[in-house]
């Protein structure tokens, strides 16, 4: 393949344009601002997975609550019902000393009641002021993942212009002109290995770094300026200039 030397260097624009735009997607796929945003989101979800668990808890306590509530006072309704039988009098030898053993199991049971109670209430206001805490925590976290997500909104931003510009230099640079063969070539070795086009500098390949060892170099000066060379590491065109150390007639 052959393509004049000005045009094989504007093949270097192109490379360049393109390198940029794969970097650009590459920290769009890894922006810090987008996993400092995952991250606050994440603490934020488990914080409200926890006051959720919490409520369901203190639902739970409220149910028990009312409950006991129930009970003592049942017991305590039956105590009133037997003192006021008592203070009536008239009830008989053996019923009293019935009733009297039902009051001392009737407030030994509201003693124990009583004690539950108390108990289940300590534990529903450690759950309330743990709920408390779970959802000021909840807030805070709104508002710091509210601001990293704005962070991660105007990074995105940024980098959308930046692809546009990009890609409108690109356009235009497609626009000059360059030959459908060359192009195809090019497409064909970015697709392949990342890199289409890379200056050869210093006996170097510009896309995978190696040095080119010296048989292949000879050949390299040996070709026609027009000729399209190609590296034997990773396949992307060569674009030879004054740079690449292969004597005046180089990029010629």
């Amino acid at each position: 393949m052959r393509a004049e030397p000005d045009v094989q260097r504007r093949l270097l624009d192109l490379a360049e344009i393109d390198t940029g735009l794969a970097q650009a997607a590459h920290r769009r796929r890894n922006l810090p601002e987008a996993q400092e945003a995952l991250r606050i989101e994440t603490e934020r979800n488990a914080h409200k997975d926890a006051a959720v668990k919490v409520e369901m808890s203190l639902e739970d306590l409220d149910l028990d609550i009312r409950k006991l509530e129930g009970e003592v006072d049942a017991v305590r309704k039956r105590e009133a019902r037997n003192a006021d039988r008592l203070a009536a009098g008239g009830v008989p030898a053996k019923q009293l000393s019935e009733m009297e053993h039902e009051n001392t199991s009737l407030q030994r049971r509201r003693g124990v009641l009583e004690d539950d109670l108390l108990a289940v209430m300590e534990q529903r206001e450690a759950a309330g002021e743990d709920l408390d805490r779970a959802g000021a925590q909840v807030d805070v976290l709104d508002q710091e993942l509210e601001e990293a997500q704005r962070l991660l909104r105007e990074a995105e931003a940024d980098l959308t212009a930046s692809e546009e510009s990009a890609r409108a230099r690109r356009t235009e640079l497609l626009a000059a002109g360059l030959p459908d063969e060359l192009l195809a070539d090019y497409e064909r070795q970015r697709s392949s290995s990342g890199i289409g086009a890379a200056l050869l500098r210093a006996r170097r390949c510009g896309a995978c770094r190696m040095e080119i060892d010296r048989a292949e170099i000879e050949r390299i000066k040996a070709a026609d300026p027009a000729e399209v060379v190609h590296c034997e590491e990773c396949g992307a065109i060569l674009v030879r200039t004054g740079e690449s150390g292969l004597g005046a007639s180089a990029g010629a």
